[in-house]
């Protein structure tokens, strides 16, 4: 099977009311570990790419390693999709590589100016068979080049997100309900708007809401991160109920990247705490690799409720 957009993947999910991972990818084992995870669970899958990973690993090894996994998955649904797109050129320059899906985050702009820019991107990337998800409202924290301060962090309204959507002509729509970015999103009980979320579905329910900044921060890989000589120390995300109740609640795309960070950097520390003298990259990689899988799998079956679904 082809790269697909989301279009078909969303509209599945609104209807049967589950979500669908976006996972974030840097390397050729967390891409791996993400597709393996998503062939055992019968997923769809949406493999993103932030600006600065796509530097990191730079565009066209990104892509020749996303068309090996199809290879060796040809019957699971994998979008292809940038993540926080800072401005057009970048938009343009995935969807000239063929990715399949864009994010344009105006979200540092006034509702105007984000307005102007999405709309931008969109008419491009729909002369191109490409989808775009928008972003209105404004998340704390940190990931990659998203840097926003708990003071400076607002919730979406409503009623902007309409006018957004329909003036826009955005394909889905990133919301500001209470998560936020990095591995510290909460520093007493963790809270989501489920009352804005409602209301948004209500005035856009054609349009599927996507959730940014929602790794659970899963404990266990803090703390075996924290076993093996990390220092780690009140990392807190959302937890998976929450995400649960979310992916019920017409949430259609929520976003992983802390966790498979976590479990990544707690596979390569164990390694190297039970023996010191590895140097082997498939050594220490390869249990990463396994742990990433693990994580990727439980948030298809036990979270999102995409498993089966592809």
């Amino acid at each position: 099977m082809p790269l697909v957009t989301t279009t078909e993947m969303f509209k599945k999910s609104m209807k049967e009311g589950f979500a669908i991972g976006a996972f974030n990818v840097n390397n050729m084992e967390i891409i791996q570990a993400i597709v393996d995870a998503a062939a055992e669970a019968n997923s769809p899958v949406i493999l993103q790419a932030s600006s600065s990973a796509i530097k990191y690993a730079r565009i066209n090894y990104l892509m020749k390693m996303v068309e090996a996994a199809l290879e060796e998955h040809p019957n699971i649904p994998v979008a292809i999709h940038l993540d926080h797109g800072p401005d057009f050129q970048t938009c343009k320059m995935c969807i000239d590589a063929n990715f399949t899906s864009v994010m344009i985050d105006g979200s540092k702009y006034n509702f105007e100016e984000n307005v102007a820019l999405t709309k931008q991107v969109v008419d491009y990337a729909h002369s191109k068979g490409v989808v775009v998800e928008a972003e209105l409202g404004k998340l704390a924290g940190i990931e990659d080049d998203v840097n926003v301060s708990e003071s400076d962090a607002i919730y979406t309204d409503p009623a902007q997100a309409e006018e957004f959507v329909k003036r826009t002509g955005c394909d889905s729509l990133a919301i500001a309900i209470g998560t936020s970015h990095g591995a510290y999103k909460f520093k007493g009980e963790a809270k989501l708007r489920f009352d804005i979320l409602k209301e948004i579905k209500a005035r856009i329910p054609e349009t599927p809401i996507v959730l940014h900044g929602a790794s659970t921060v899963i404990p266990e890989l803090v703390e075996m991160c924290n076993q093996y000589g990390g220092d780690i120390p009140g990392a807190k995300g959302v937890p998976d109920e929450m995400l649960n109740e979310a992916s019920k609640s017409g949430v259609s795309k929520i976003n992983v990247d802390t966790d498979l960070r976590l479990a990544m950097t707690a596979g390569i520390r164990k390694v190297f705490h039970d023996d010191p003298s590895a140097f082997d990259p498939r050594k220490y990689l390869t249990p990463a690799r396994d742990l990433i899988k693990q994580t990727v799998k439980h948030k298809m079956i036990d979270v999102f409720g995409s498993s089966n679904k592809a």
